[in-house]
């Protein structure tokens, strides 16, 4: 900070540290972790929980036709739009303390701190819990703003089931969160999140904040093989139509595709599943899920292309019928030049050591950045473990990260 410049107006880092551990009871796992899958019983107690915070400062809570939770403190100018702040309180079945809901509850942090300084803003401020951020229970990812940018239709998204039959409408229903909002987005100032990295570069690079200049594009595959269930002690190998056989040949091609485009490239197989299931049956049926990213739209076609040419190509050369089914697809996001330099400036002005960053994870701000001008703001995860109950975050960088989430926001004054 220059001397003589005014000393930003920061955040109470005990109170959101409080915040989170309280949030963290709810759903808490043996390991130190949380599980509040999207829409369960215990997604509605955290739901509840943040509604209850947002009304005890002040704010009026509304919620969509998908689930989203929207608390808005008021701005001081009449009509003006409201800057978005927030992320997501749903996690993985073994997630962490941290994904998510770390940002939701730094954009109820920015709310309180904004109301002991008695700072009113020109235009509203929206604190946001997206809904089914992760896509663990249900398909596809980042529902929630999804639906609410346009990217997926409503009736599309109530309609998904989980593995159950239990549909994401009759699920809202269930829990108090089918809302009567209008799913779509009115006219937005800005928008911004702060996460966990959830990966190891900044904690590498000694750096506390990423200033994130966009999100890598991702697609989810489900791939489909369907042969011919029967004995396995009694059925010759030449008499067989298995499923696994083309699954052999086209996993260890898709890995081989990925490796001549790195270090950008990304494959992880994320669900493998063979019916019926049982040792001593061929299965009739294999299905893989695959999740596939690249920063560069045009390579990211290339491989998809690629993809599926060679998972049909194997299943043809074992006379197995196959599928290829895409399940998520994100084209790659650049974020706002102004709402990016709205964070590098906060971010300098607390004199913090930042670096920009692209985001190889997904998040809402994806979808968001489809309607409205939108930053993202990161902080270091212990040695970058995330979706996973080890996840751990220093309270002085999550301090870190939501002062700059403040001073961004208040750049916009």
């Amino acid at each position: 900070m220059a001397e003589g410049t005014a000393r930003p107006l920061t955040t109470d880092g005990d109170r959101l540290w409080r915040s989170l551990m309280d949030m963290a009871e709810i759903g808490a796992t043996t390991a130190g972790g949380s599980n509040r899958l999207a829409l369960t019983d215990a997604d509605k107690a955290g739901r509840d929980l943040f509604v209850r915070w947002c009304r005890d400062v002040g704010c009026s809570v509304e919620v969509d036709a998908i689930g989203n939770i929207f608390a808005r403190r008021e701005g001081v100018r009449p009509g003006a739009a409201p800057v978005l702040i927030g992320s997501h309180l749903d996690t993985q079945a073994t997630g962490g303390r941290f994904d998510g809901v770390y940002g939701v509850l730094a954009a109820l942090e920015v709310i309180r701190t904004l109301n002991d300084a008695g700072v009113h803003t020109e235009f509203p401020i929206e604190a946001v819990a997206w809904t089914n951020e992760e896509g663990a229970r249900f398909a596809p990812a980042m529902m929630g703003s999804a639906v609410w940018s346009g990217a997926q239709a409503l009736a599309d998204a109530h309609a998904r089931t989980d593995r159950s039959g239990c549909r994401v409408d009759e699920e809202l229903r269930r829990i108090g969160y089918l809302g009567d909002r209008h799913c779509v987005p009115g006219p937005v100032r800005a928008a911004f999140e702060v996460h966990i990295e959830q990966g190891p570069v900044l904690e590498r690079a000694g750096r506390q904040i990423g200033v994130v200049t966009g999100i890598q594009g991702v697609r989810w595959f489900e791939i489909g093989v369907d042969g011919t269930s029967c004995h396995a002690g009694t059925t010759p190998m030449d008499a067989r139509r298995d499923p696994i056989r083309a699954l052999s040949e086209f996993l260890p091609e898709l890995h081989r595709l990925v490796d001549r485009h790195q270090p950008l490239a990304r494959l992880t197989v994320g669900r493998l599943a063979a019916i019926p299931g049982a040792y001593n049956t061929v299965p009739k049926r294999a299905t893989v899920g695959v999740d596939l990213r690249h920063p560069d739209a045009a390579v990211l076609d290339d491989l998809a292309a690629a993809l599926e040419s060679s998972v049909l190509a194997a299943c043809e050369r074992h006379g197995l019928s196959g599928s290829v089914r895409v399940e998520l697809d994100c084209a790659p996001v650049s974020f706002a030049p102004e709402c990016v330099d709205a964070v590098q400036r906060a971010a300098d002005a607390c004199g913090y050591h930042a670096m920009r960053m692209v985001s190889g994870a997904a998040h809402d701000s994806m979808h968001v950045a489809r309607v409205a001008p939108t930053g993202m703001i990161f902080v270091p995860c212990e040695d970058g473990v995330s979706h996973n109950e080890a996840e751990r975050a220093r309270p002085e960088d999550l301090e870190a990260g939501c002062n700059v989430l403040l001073g961004a926001v208040l750049e916009l004054r």
